[in-house]
């Protein structure tokens, strides 16, 4: 019985998987058949570079260019990332390029600038976002900066940063136009940032970690009157050679003011290091300490 409940839940969360890469490649589609290419914006990577060639050859070569830009990008996600990406990405480029066709018949979106680039870049902004957080990418650029990142050591984010600098910078020359590029890179940078907000979502998560002089009386205190779990890691000074106690807790944006103001009320010299955090996983005793922790804070 229990592996029949495992084997439903798996197939549960791959039907759940490809709907909705399913909506995210639809939402794309709608953004740059209605938003985009009616107003000679483009997008980033490669879909940008098809937008390209589909305004100097025809728009309805645009899913061609698209396929045959891409097959390349694709065949490299199976050698140098994982077959289970491969598959991924492969149906989301496949759905993608459907609702290329299925949304030809929808009417172009009409309006102010300041709309189009707002609207059009955050509906594909979400859409993006959703086939990435299930597993899919749509621009082959990211798999190349992947590989680019484990050969030569470049982030992700700068290889991507300096492909789509110079694709709408190209679009710019070739059409003499500097205002639809400088419209599109706007574009790119509200579909970034709402794919970003789809990919982390509205919890901003904040990793801390905590020097201090005395240890084990911030830890209770973070504990019981904060209702936060931390970790204690034992670490030693680089200078001094002294053994110290670090504490690392993970926070919500909202309570890390309340967190710093406790910290330096019982220990002004402690020294606090800040990071985000995209996501942490809990299993399943990390969830129920959780809910105590939360329990207790309430009770307090």
């Amino acid at each position: 019985m229990s592996h029949a409940r495992t084997q439903s839940k798996t197939v549960f969360q791959y039907v759940q998987s490809y709907f909705w890469t399913l909506v995210g490649a639809f939402l794309a589609a709608i953004s740059i058949h209605s938003f985009l290419y009616p107003n000679e914006l483009i997008d980033g990577g490669i879909i940008g570079i098809s937008m390209i060639l589909g305004r100097l050859f025809g728009s309805t070569y645009f899913p061609i260019f698209f396929i045959v830009l891409t097959l390349p990008f694709v065949y490299l996600s199976y050698k140098f990332i994982r077959k289970t990406f491969f598959i991924q990405m492969t149906i989301a480029v496949l759905l993608f390029t459907i609702s290329l066709s299925v949304v030809s018949y929808f009417p172009p979106f009409t309006g102010d600038p300041l709309e189009i680039i707002v609207i059009g870049g955050a509906i594909l902004g979400i859409g993006a976002g959703l086939v990435i957080r299930f597993g899919g990418c749509l621009d082959g650029t990211e798999i190349l900066a992947i590989i680019i990142n484990r050969k030569r050591g470049f982030t992700v984010g700068q290889v991507v940063i300096f492909i789509n600098v110079f694709i709408f910078a190209a679009y710019g020359l070739i059409f003499y136009d500097w205002h639809i590029a400088i419209r599109s890179l706007l574009t790119y940078i509200v579909a970034f940032k709402m794919m970003d907000l789809v990919i982390v979502g509205l919890d901003e998560l904040k990793s801390v970690m905590i020097i201090s002089s005395n240890p084990k009386k911030l830890t209770e205190i973070i504990m019981h009157e904060l209702g936060l779990g931390l970790t204690v890691m034992y670490g030693r000074g680089g200078y001094s050679g002294d053994a110290r106690e670090i504490l690392f807790v993970i926070v919500e944006r909202l309570d890390l003011s309340d967190l710093k103001e406790l910290v330096l009320r019982e220990d002004p010299t402690a020294f606090i290091a800040i990071e985000n955090l995209h996501e942490a996983v809990y299993g399943k005793q990390a969830k129920l300490s959780k809910k105590r922790g939360k329990t207790k804070r309430i009770k307090n």
